[in-house]
């Protein structure tokens, strides 16, 4: 399981015009399952996202995590994100999890998310969607369980 984890100021996703999900200060992360994934990546991918240390203390130094701060946590499903690249001019996709599988470890992920902390958003699994955020930093890290 990989999620592209970045430190935001806000960001909101839409689909079709209608705003389905969108945070204040947090986190936004693209999250792409891999056909190996299981639950036990989802939780640990989910423990690194509430206590990652990306947020500046007083003293500016990236001390504090997501629970620290109570900002919002922006899930957005994102199968490209597990993408090989490695040859060619056109990425394959075989090695991403399929829809089935993808969506049950997204929606269990989502609903873990929810259930550990208060300010839970995300995105509609296999739509399309268009996501607008405003990267603070910018800070950005790729995370895989």
């Amino acid at each position: 399981m990989r999620g592209l984890l970045q430190r935001v100021r806000g960001a909101r996703v839409e689909v079709a015009g209608e705003v389905v999900g969108a945070i204040d200060q947090g986190l936004l992360v693209l999250v792409a399952v891999e056909p190996e994934d299981s639950r036990e990546q989802a939780d640990k991918l989910l423990h690194k996202l509430l206590n990652y240390r990306v947020f500046s203390d007083e003293q500016g130094k990236m001390n504090l995590s997501l629970k620290d701060v109570g900002g919002g946590l922006l899930l957005v499903s994102q199968f490209t994100l597990a993408a090989d690249t490695r040859n060619g001019m056109r990425p394959s996709f075989s090695t991403a999890a399929p829809p089935a599988l993808g969506a049950e470890l997204f929606d269990y992920l989502l609903q873990q998310a929810n259930a550990q902390h208060t300010d839970v958003a995300s995105g509609r699994f296999g739509a399309d969607m268009q996501v607008h955020l405003v990267n603070d930093g910018p800070v950005t890290f790729m995370l895989q369980m």
